[in-house]
């Protein structure tokens, strides 16, 4: 399994399990993650990224520890939509990682997720050293947290309507 839409997600997914939020570049990956009700993006310690290896172990044993049932990976989209050079290597990161996990991944557009994560971090008054330090677990939170919002909101709708969606 690699990737899903968000509508299988809703299908697939149990109580009690979490889903992680993924800013992926060249340096570091954002992390978060989700409480276990699924409602709340919290940012985790970046990954610092050395070679692929590394960050595949890293990223698993975070993925046990929190209980993690899905990833949802930002793509770095360009502004009018077309997909740049670090959308291919967000989808190459993926099938790779899928060849070392079933963990599934959804693709989450991610235009101005970081714009977003530094005003909040500015609002916080988070100094400029701090802020480099968390900006990319922040913008992480923002990705997870809008996939989250957009998974209750299929809930909702799936109660309305009686389908399936958990």
């Amino acid at each position: 399994m690699t990737t899903l839409t968000f509508e299988e997600l809703a299908e697939t997914l149990l109580p009690n399990q979490a889903i992680a939020g993924l800013d992926l570049g060249t340096k570091t990956i954002g992390l978060s993650a989700s409480d276990l009700g699924r409602r709340f993006a919290t940012p985790r310690p970046v990954i610092h990224r050395t070679k692929f290896t590394q960050d595949a172990v890293v990223l698993l044993a975070f993925a046990e520890k929190e209980k993690i049932a899905a990833f949802v990976i930002g793509l770095p989209t360009n502004m009018d939509g077309s997909a740049g050079p670090r959308v291919q290597a967000t989808r190459a990161f993926v099938r790779t990682m899928s060849e070392k996990t079933d963990i599934p991944f959804i693709y989450w557009d991610e235009r101005l997720s970081t714009v977003a994560a530094q005003r909040a971090l500015l609002e916080m008054d988070v100094s400029r050293a701090k802020r480099k330090e968390r900006i990319d677990s922040a913008a992480a939170s923002f990705i997870l947290q809008g996939a989250l919002d957009r998974l209750s909101m299929l809930a909702r709708a799936s109660d309305e309507t009686g389908s399936d969606f958990s």
